[in-house]
């Protein structure tokens, strides 16, 4: 029963934040006169402020991960069980999935078309590879001395990505899967999502290898994640 309440708060958790961040995207769009900008200012503040909501929600329940990545850096560290970790990585991408059409229908567009934005080269892969790394290293910097941060600091740490970085932080699987079903502001061309993915895992790994030598630690529970 535990596991079931937690893979429907991962989906749920999940496909909030997709409508969050599509339709934030779309909104800013079109309400910024073809000013990028703006478009993007509205769409990671609006991303940041779901984060904190939904992670203080769903984070008693699940841990909120909300992203394949963070569940496996959890499972390496013993938090999660290999056999729990499916589970949460396929309720994950459903949420996600089910958040993007979620949002292309609030705007009425097709519940699902392909993104023509491409996203891809060295320069964008490193990009996902650091948003995801530093993604981690504040999850697992706050997490087991300052659990009650993770919220804001996630939260703070993905609206400056947005900007830092030249993919605009993806940093999460999921996330990237859905978002190439949507040819809108935060769409991602299918054929780039690969290397996207690829680099986001990478960026997981080496941050979770790191935290084990600077912050050794046993036995941690999910919930401790966020």
């Amino acid at each position: 029963m535990r596991l079931a309440r937690a893979a429907v708060a991962e989906f749920l958790g999940t496909a909030l934040l997709l409508a969050a961040v599509v339709g934030s995207g779309i909104m800013g769009e079109r309400l910024a006169g073809g000013n990028t900008a703006i478009a993007l200012l509205a769409n990671s503040l609006a991303t940041g402020g779901a984060l904190v909501c939904l992670i203080a929600v769903f984070a008693p329940i699940s841990g909120a991960h909300l992203n394949p990545a963070v569940s496996l850096a959890d499972a390496l560290r013993g938090g999660l069980s290999w056999r729990e970790t499916p589970v949460y990585i396929g309720a994950q991408i459903a949420g996600a999935i089910v958040g993007v059409a979620a949002a292309n229908v609030m705007f009425g567009l097709p519940l699902f078309f392909a993104s023509h934005h491409v996203r891809s080269g060295g320069a964008q892969w490193f990009s996902e590879f650091l948003a995801t790394f530093g993604l981690l290293a504040i999850i697992w910097g706050c997490a087991r001395h300052r659990p009650a941060i993770v919220p804001f600091t996630v939260a703070a740490y993905i609206v400056a990505a947005y900007w830092f970085t030249s993919s605009t932080s993806f940093a999460n699987p999921a996330v990237t899967i859905a978002r190439s079903l949507t040819d809108t502001f935060s769409g991602i061309r299918p054929d780039d999502v690969a290397g996207f993915v690829a680099a986001q895992l990478l960026g997981a790994l080496a941050a979770t290898a790191l935290f084990a030598w600077l912050a050794p630690q046993s036995g941690e529970a999910s919930h401790d994640l966020a």
